[in-house]
């Protein structure tokens, strides 16, 4: 590899990821590694990642800790210091690179928070609840939540389990593109899923006694209110009014009010499994 390589392990987890993963990788020739983490995908995953010569692992869940990340970070030998997850519909620019790479020459920073540009029905959304997640960290520094769900979910990778940074945490504000354009059917299924993840956690969450003081700030404010009945409609309120969700159009209103069905959705799984 090249010294102008930067010196940061990108991995891309993926699951019949076809239609995204050729123009997310297209964006990672300056990272000196990129690796692919499949979960035995039946389209031309595989093939399109050789193309961009990535290194591909393949990786087969027993339903149990550790998912597919955590499972990555555990048991796959990495090259940098330093790694950086993406999701296959999320594609880096040259300002970012650049971002990054300054960011983390810094020896006293253990991870980063990456901002990220949400686009909906084709639509970039510059307003509503903005997104970020904990995405870059230190190998070494950083596992993501153990969660012992033992069968009871069907996603093999950490969608909101939140990495633990050992260390001081930064922010990059160089912004990332998320946009999965795959339609709304897609979008649906996708967080149909999370919703029944989502509403299981919070069940166990509550039967085990596990302390809201050890999470987050966000993670607090939503598994310490979700079941209740005026959540999701906060949210909307938030995200298209206080937010100004409003100014992104018909994409705004339509992802807000998905959003709100999504949280709806939870909050009614878990009144099922109360039997309330």
């Amino acid at each position: 590899m090249s010294d102008s390589k930067i010196s940061i392990t990108v991995v891309v987890p993926v699951k019949n990821e076809e239609t995204n993963l050729g123009k997310c990788l297209s964006r990672l020739s300056r990272f000196s590694e990129v690796i692919v983490v499949d979960s035995s995908s039946t389209d031309r995953t595989p093939a399109i990642a050789n193309e961009y010569g990535a290194n591909i692992v393949n990786f087969n869940w027993d339903g149990k800790y550790p998912k597919k990340r955590n499972w990555l970070l555990l048991n796959v030998p990495l090259r940098n210091e330093w790694v950086l997850f993406l999701d296959a519909d999320e594609f880096v620019d040259a300002a970012f690179c650049d971002a990054v790479d300054r960011a983390t020459q810094d020896p006293s920073q253990c991870g980063f928070w990456l901002n990220y540009d949400n686009f909906f029905l084709g639509r970039r959304l510059r307003f509503g609840v903005p997104q970020r997640k904990l995405a870059l960290f230190r190998v070494g520094k950083a596992l993501y939540e153990q969660i012992d769900e033992d069968h009871w979910s069907g996603l093999d990778m950490e969608v909101h389990e939140h990495p633990i940074i050992d260390g001081p945490v930064g922010e990059i504000a160089a912004r990332i593109e998320h946009n999965d354009d795959r339609g709304i059917i897609k979008f649906v299924d996708r967080h149909r899923d999370y919703a029944v993840w989502e509403a299981n956690r919070i069940v166990r969450l509550r039967s085990s006694g596990v302390a809201l003081n050890k999470m987050t700030h966000r993670q607090r404010l939503k598994y310490g209110n979700l079941s209740k009945w005026w959540y999701p409609w906060a949210y909307f309120v938030i995200t298209y009014f206080l937010k100004f969700g409003f100014l992104d159009g018909s994409a705004g209103f339509q992802y807000a009010f998905y959003k709100t069905w999504y949280f709806q959705t939870i909050r009614l799984l878990i009144s099922e499994q109360k039997g309330t």
